[in-house]
């Protein structure tokens, strides 16, 4: 894991080295869609003409709204705190802890730090963002426990509600729904943008040579992308739902056949590297995209 500010500084200082033109302070308020392409409106009047608009912007995604995509909701009854601490042992890339009231993930990052995503029932979490530094700390450590020794909290903590997710359309006529405004799933899983660029990236290898958003267009590649997202989207939105469920329950009989699960998937190596390399097949082609190489 690697802080936010590290990525986009990276992203940023990447995107200026290609060419891509960046707009800041600004937000789009409304997009008219022609034949050939997409007149974008902006807040501060301006206005920019694409071949393919891109909605990435949250689970709260007004662009999802302006194209007139529905979207179903289940609230969790749960929020999701942020926080990063430091610790006094290396952690040496382990992660996962759950209590009852649901997962308490330790992200590891570059040195002794670690980024937690720490899901509380709602009530609960609002108790804790309230609590003075003092209190939170030892409410902290009860649950981060002393296995990586002194942890001391750095920076901001942060709060957000937890639900999942789910848009009835992922595209329209140049228009692709991505990331959070596609679907918000629980932190236990997480993302989507790579099958985008694996739709426009066949549509280009094709052999016609057009630009992204005319290729994704013309061959089909946005109900491409439509056909392989709604089905993880679904598979993925289930199966954290049910993690979640699972985790964050105090039932005694559902603690201890999670427990019996996991501790049989720990001891069965043909059965984790089952598990492994259903998670690798996906990850290659992230790999691939990230190396910038041809997916």
């Amino acid at each position: 894991m690697m802080p936010n500010r590290s990525l986009v500084k990276a992203l940023r200082e990447k995107a200026l080295e290609t060419g891509i033109s960046l707009v800041h302070g600004d937000s789009v308020t409304g997009f008219e869609t022609g034949p050939a392409s997409v007149m974008i409106t902006m807040q501060s009047g301006h206005r920019l003409e694409a071949r393919l608009l891109i909605a990435a912007d949250g689970v709260r995604s007004k662009l999802r709204d302006a194209a007139g995509i529905k979207a179903v909701h289940w609230p969790y009854d749960q929020m999701g705190i942020v926080v990063t601490v430091a610790h006094e042992r290396p952690h040496e890339g382990r992660a996962g802890a759950f209590p009852p009231a649901g997962p308490f993930a330790i992200l590891p990052l570059k040195g002794n730090r670690s980024s937690l995503v720490w899901t509380e029932r709602t009530a609960d979490a609002k108790r804790l963002m309230a609590c003075d530094d003092f209190a939170f700390d030892l409410e902290l450590e009860q649950r981060f426990g002393h296995k990586l020794g002194e942890i001391t909290v750095e920076g901001p903590r942060r709060a957000f509600p937890l639900g999942l997710t789910l848009a009835r359309e992922f595209v329209r006529e140049r228009f692709a729904l991505a990331g959070d405004a596609a679907h918000g799933v629980h932190p236990i899983a997480g993302g989507a943008q790579s099958r985008l660029q694996r739709c426009g990236s066949t549509c280009r290898n094709r052999g016609r040579g057009t630009p992204v958003g005319t290729g994704l267009w013309l061959d089909g590649g946005l109900e491409r992308y439509q056909m392989w997202r709604r089905f993880d989207t679904v598979q993925m939105g289930v199966t954290t739902d049910v993690l979640n469920r699972l985790f964050s329950n105090d039932n005694p009989l559902l603690r201890i056949t999670r427990d019996v699960g996991l501790g049989l998937v720990d001891r069965m190596p043909g059965m984790k590297q089952y598990f492994i390399s259903r998670l690798q097949v996906t990850r290659k082609a992230h790999q691939k995209l990230l190396a910038g190489q041809p997916i």
